[in-house]
C-alpha cells in the first residue's frame, strides 16, 4: 500500500485517520463533512490534526495541555474563545469566524464555545499529538469518557 495519499478537492473520508504518510486535503470541506464531536483526521509522530463538530449552545470544554501547543481554526460557524492562566481566570475572550484561528501555547487554559445558531466546525492542530491515532468521539460524552 502506498503511504502517500492525495485526495484533491473534497478531502477524502473524514471518519478515518490519514496519517502518518503524506496527505493533501481540503481541510475546510472535510471539517464541514465531519459529524463527530472529534475525529483524528491525521496523526504523525510530531503533529496531529483533529476535526470537531460543536453543537449550538455547546462547547469543547475547559482544558489545558501542559506539553502540547495547539492551533484552532474556525472552518464554519462562530466561536467564542476564552483563554487564561487559571481555570477561574479566563480573561482573554475573542470571537472567531470562518478562516480565523488562534494559537494556544502549552499550559494555557482554554475553552471554545459555539457562539452561533448552527454547528461550529473546527480544525485543530496539536504538536505533539494529543489523542491516540484513529480517535473518533461521536459525542462530547464519548470524549469525556476517554479522559
Amino acid at each position: 500500500m502506498n503511504p502517500h495519499h492525495f485526495y484533491p478537492g473534497r478531502g477524502g473520508p473524514c471518519n478515518a485517520d490519514h496519517g502518518p504518510g503524506a496527505f493533501a486535503a481540503n481541510i475546510a470541506a472535510a471539517a464541514v463533512q465531519n459529524r463527530n464531536f472529534r475525529t483524528a483526521f491525521w496523526t504523525g509522530d510530531s503533529l496531529q490534526m483533529t476535526l470537531m463538530h460543536i453543537l449550538p449552545q455547546s462547547e469543547v470544554g475547559l482544558e489545558t495541555h501542559p506539553d502540547t501547543d495547539q492551533f484552532i481554526r474556525v472552518e464554519q460557524g462562530r466561536a467564542l474563545v476564552c483563554l487564561g492562566d487559571r481555570p477561574e481566570n479566563l480573561n482573554i475572550r475573542r470571537y472567531l469566524t470562518p478562516g480565523c484561528g488562534i494559537f494556544i501555547p502549552a499550559g494555557l487554559w482554554h475553552n471554545i464555545r459555539n457562539a452561533g445558531p448552527c454547528p461550529l466546525k473546527l480544525s485543530s492542530i496539536y504538536a505533539p499529538p494529543h489523542h491516540p491515532r484513529g480517535t473518533v468521539h461521536p459525542t462530547k460524552a464519548d470524549a469525556a469518557r476517554d479522559h
